[in-house]
């Protein structure tokens, strides 16, 4: 009896290290944590330097990213104007300067100079986020700004639209504090006064 007894606190006992054994095992286990989806942005911005690469593959003859400059920049914009779908009006349509044309007519659809600026802007992040040197990158060469500016103006008289920023309204709250302000500085010398309206509005400017 006492030695049945014993061995089945033996058997407890070694049920217990187990049980303790793989509770430790378990406690250390490193749970790796899932990888964030990238963003709209990211995503872009990688699908955008694979298509870059690609036509440096592509082109005659091909090209390596190290020899890469501006000009090559301006070609690839020029190769990604066939699948634009802007319509530019030419100088001699009887629609150039319109906003809404009320016909159709034969001028060529372009890359709006919105997705352009755009796309230079993920390229220039993605080239130097690859090993590029900032002072290295064709993405933010002169000739390339100076296009991208030009394409800009263009297409702001040709579609009759302003790619001007337009100027924030003032918002209730900040109608408000002008309101109080106003009543604060009511019967003040005229000098201070003016002093402070003019800092109120320099401060205002946008």
């Amino acid at each position: 009896m006492d030695f049945v007894a014993a061995q089945r606190n033996n058997d407890l006992t070694g049920n217990n290290m187990v049980q303790g054994t793989n509770f430790i095992v378990n406690s250390t286990t490193m749970i790796v944590p899932a990888t964030p989806p990238l963003s709209r942005y990211e995503n872009q911005k990688r699908r955008d330097w694979n298509t870059f690469c690609q036509y440096l593959k592509n082109h005659h003859p091909p090209l390596s990213l190290p020899h890469c400059s501006g000009a090559h920049v301006l070609e690839f914009l020029g190769y990604l104007d066939q699948f634009g779908k802007t319509k530019v009006h030419n100088q001699n349509c009887p629609f150039f300067g319109l906003p809404n044309p009320p016909a159709p007519c034969p001028c060529p659809l372009r890359q709006a100079w919105g997705s352009l600026d755009a796309l230079i802007g993920r390229l220039r992040a993605a080239y130097e986020e690859h090993g590029g040197k900032p002072e290295m990158n064709p993405f933010g060469a002169r000739a390339v700004r100076l296009f991208l500016r030009e394409v800009r103006d263009f297409q702001s008289k040709s579609r009759g639209i302003s790619y001007e920023k337009k100027r924030k309204r003032p918002s209730s709250s900040a109608n408000n504090n002008k309101q109080k302000i106003a009543v604060a500085t009511d019967g003040a010398d005229c000098g201070a006064s003016a002093n402070f309206c003019g800092h109120t509005n320099v401060s205002n400017v946008i």
